[in-house]
């Protein structure tokens, strides 16, 4: 995130108004979907005493989940969000603030979650290194970004708002940010998304709709595998 207090105070601006419209009232299917790839992962670990650090953790929506597998600590720019998501979810601890500048405990956590925040992060190499710090030794990274191919590609965005940074990665380009500092466990994409182009139809309702019925998920985890999902997931052990 940038060091300069103006941008910083406007990304702190965007990102209340964002939270505040876009997950206060509800949480879409996409991040839904990330929701339930972590907590699979998190339920492989078999575990019930993990210390959790979530970074980027908005409304603190996923918290609540997160808690039944131990302590769990939110961080996000979104200050005046925080505020409101202390009296939510009254298990969790949550630090408001820039989470490069923040100072967390070296070597305390289990496992840190990150949910499309590696994207709006002026220096993503930065980011990974200080996880990795934050991590105890064979700690766990569970992170979702966005899918650059498929966003640039097949769908129509919006320019980014005021304050807000963006740098999409492709699956190469992820794989090769978190293998300085991680071993890259599982890597594949979720939640086919086009509006442009034929992906449009191919992820169409229209088409998606009958073909479910004949194969059941299999056409959509087909969709996955080939990398043509809107995320990108990642599991990585701290090395």
């Amino acid at each position: 995130m940038d060091t300069d207090s103006e941008p910083l105070a406007q990304q702190r601006h965007f990102w209340n108004g964002w939270n505040s419209e876009n997950r206060e009232r509800s949480v879409q299917d996409v991040s839904l979907r990330q929701a339930e790839v972590v907590l699979g992962w998190l339920e492989r670990l078999g575990r019930r005493d993990l210390n959790i650090l979530e970074v980027g953790c908005g409304t603190g929506w996923l918290c609540p989940k997160l808690l039944r597998y131990g302590r769990v600590t939110g961080t996000d720019l979104s200050d005046e969000v925080l505020d409101r998501a202390r009296s939510r979810v009254p298990g969790a601890r949550f630090v408001a603030g820039d989470f490069m500048k923040l100072a967390f405990d070296g070597g305390a956590y289990d496992v840190v979650v990150a949910l499309e925040v590696l994207s709006h992060v002026a220096d993503q190499q930065a980011f990974a290194e200080k996880v990795a710090g934050l991590l105890k030794p064979d700690g766990y990274l569970m992170l979702a970004t966005q899918n650059r191919v498929v966003l640039e590609r097949f769908n129509r965005v919006l320019p980014p708002g005021p304050g807000q940074l963006r740098r999409w990665l492709d699956r190469r380009e992820l794989a090769g940010l978190l293998e300085r500092d991680f071993a890259v466990k599982e890597l594949f994409s979720v939640s086919p998304r086009a509006n442009k182009g034929v992906m449009r139809l191919i992820n169409s309702r229209t088409l998606n709709r009958p073909v479910r019925l004949l194969v059941g998920d299999r056409f959509e985890s087909l969709k996955e595998r080939l990398g043509l999902g809107w995320t990108l997931m990642a599991l990585a052990r701290k090395t």
